[in-house]
């Protein structure tokens, strides 16, 4: 198998390729928009084919690669269900196969951070987004966030994984890379909590600001922005 984990420096989102092996099709989560030549390049150094792009939920600190990725390769442009982007070939709900040559994710609908955010779980990993993050999850003030949706999805859904499945969120501002089930059951300051009230309460008290990018991103990715239109 191929898997990629690229890193964005100025956002810090964490983008994935995966594949099943050279000369394959290929599939990203979260890419960037600034970053999509780095992707082709990957794709044509492996020779891979991209069939399908995902984005996790819609974005608030970048502008997704989702839909140049799209005008590019012909690939399709996949999230879940509940997204209000504009731009979107397949929608997915709760527990629905998305297939590759010989490789399979199986979505989670994991609100909180946003309403319209999903996970995916891989055999022996899961992409959890914003809703897991290393040590820490993902805010739920904005973008019809809500701490107890958030809740329900952590600890009814993502944590109720096999222990020992590696946890790949889109973002880590410490310079962490991967994390598991068992690792943030253990250590993440957030989950040890023993009620959806507990959990609000510690998101209530982040205050937080906005992300810089936010009044900007969040209407280009429900647009579908590309480069050509960035560059206008």
């Amino acid at each position: 198998m191929i898997f990629k984990q690229l890193f964005d420096n100025k956002s810090s989102t964490y983008t994935y390729i995966i594949s099943s092996g050279k000369g394959r099709e290929a599939l990203i989560i979260d890419p960037v928009i600034e970053n999509t030549k780095e992707y082709l390049n990957v794709l044509k150094e492996l020779n891979l084919k991209l069939v399908k792009v995902i984005d996790t939920h819609i974005h608030a600190d970048h502008i997704s690669g989702l839909n140049e990725l799209s005008k590019q390769t012909s690939c399709s442009k996949i999230m879940g269900s509940h997204s209000a982007s504009e731009v979107i070939d397949i929608r997915v709900k709760d527990n629905e196969k998305i297939k590759i040559e010989n490789i399979e994710l199986i979505s989670m609908y994991t609100p909180g951070h946003t309403d319209c955010s999903y996970s995916f779980f891989m055999k022996d990993r899961v992409f959890t987004g914003d809703t897991l993050l290393i040590n820490g999850t993902g805010r739920t003030d904005f973008q019809n966030g809500s701490s107890y949706d958030a809740y329900d999805s952590l600890f009814k859904k993502l944590l109720k994984l096999p222990e020992k499945t590696f946890v790949y969120p889109a973002h880590d501002y410490n310079g962490k890379k991967y994390s598991t089930i068992e690792n943030e059951k253990k250590n993440n300051p957030r989950l040890q909590v023993n009620s959806p009230e507990e959990y609000a309460e510690i998101m209530r008290n982040l205050k937080l600001s906005n992300p810089k990018m936010m009044d900007i991103a969040v209407p280009a990715n429900k647009k579908g922005l590309t480069l050509k239109d960035i560059a206008k």
